[in-house]
């Protein structure tokens, strides 16, 4: 793929989500949003809302979902405000499903925005390595499930879009698929939320190859730079990473509403209704690095690892083993 067929939008890295959003009725539109509680999903959720979608925050807490859904409702004209939040973690299968069993109805927009960053090695009740488990299996289990709700949403509005979010964090490493756990290679939470992101763009490719014929596409996106919850549980190692690709010029820090502008591109902008597969960066496709390419030399690149068809096709096979064991 050369530059001049990425696909581009007249949106950049500055933009916000009302900007993404303004003139756009999204009434009747149903949309999911994980990790709505705070952050880009919360601000994801509210900009839906803002715009007439009738959305569902998909939360570990919701306390604290029930808060955002209220906060959203007292910020916008109740007729157009409808948010509520539903308990999930990604991180237990069984818990995904209940979600799955209770959705009723079409479903047109799946935000997987919902991520976790250990410091140090933690795993599942079932022994999966709870970065990989939550941010890619999870999400996994939840869009393998609502599939015939996308599908429905596909029919009665033309399509329907799921959004996964990714990270630059994928370009230090692609899916090791002969130790996916770190049961054998020495634990870095870094490589393996790199994984975790790699695997996101993945599913993005494979679910777009499988479901494009329901009406279904999927993209991947890099939200950038945004400073939240997310970091809580960095390492001074991974803390010092960041800070150090700050200085260098790697990337700018963005607002909460710049962050997820990319998100909404991928979401409602008409240039990816129909096409799946992507990764975007700052609004726009990003454009194909090498595999040995660097994040310092190429900060809104996607590296290939990340949109191997080969790839993605056996992620997608693996990943279903893992939920039927």
């Amino acid at each position: 793929m050369t530059a001049q067929h990425l696909i581009s939008t007249r949106f950049t890295a500055t933009s916000t989500a009302d900007d993404v959003l303004r003139g756009i009725d999204l009434s009747g539109v149903r949309a999911i949003v994980t990790g709505g509680a705070s952050g880009i999903g919360a601000e994801t959720a509210r900009a839906l809302a803002a715009a007439g979608a009738e959305v569902t925050l998909a939360v570990r807490n919701t306390r604290k979902g029930d808060a955002v859904a209220d906060s959203i409702a007292a910020s916008i004209t109740p007729a157009r405000a409808h948010a509520v939040a539903v308990a999930v973690d990604l991180s237990d299968p069984a818990s995904v499903d209940r979600f799955v069993q209770n959705w009723s109805g079409p479903l047109h927009l799946l935000i997987s925005n919902a991520g976790v960053v250990t410091g140090g090695l933690e795993r599942t009740a079932a022994g999966r390595e709870l970065q990989f488990a939550t941010n890619h299996l999870g999400h996994f289990a939840l869009a393998v499930g609502l599939h015939d709700a996308l599908a429905r949403g596909a029919e009665d509005r033309g399509g329907a879009r799921i959004v996964s979010l990714s990270s630059t964090a994928h370009m230090r490493s692609n899916v090791d698929f002969g130790d996916l756990q770190f049961e054998s290679r020495p634990y870095d939470a870094q490589l393996a939320y790199a994984q975790s992101k790699t695997a996101n763009s993945l599913f993005a490719v494979e679910a777009t190859r499988l479901w494009a014929s329901d009406g279904i596409v999927a993209n991947a996106v890099n939200p950038g730079g945004v400073a939240t919850g997310l970091q809580r549980n960095f390492t001074p190692q991974q803390k010092a990473s960041l800070d150090a690709a700050e200085a260098a010029g790697v990337f700018t820090y963005k607002t909460v509403e710049q962050g997820a502008s990319t998100t909404l591109v991928a979401a409602v902008s008409p240039e990816f209704a129909h096409t799946g597969g992507h990764y975007l960066d700052d609004g726009q496709e990003a454009y194909p690095v090498a595999d040995d390419a660097t994040l310092a030399e190429h900060p809104h690149g996607v590296k290939r690892w990340a949109l191997d068809g080969a790839s993605a096709e056996r992620l997608w096979a693996v990943s279903t083993q893992l939920l039927r064991a």
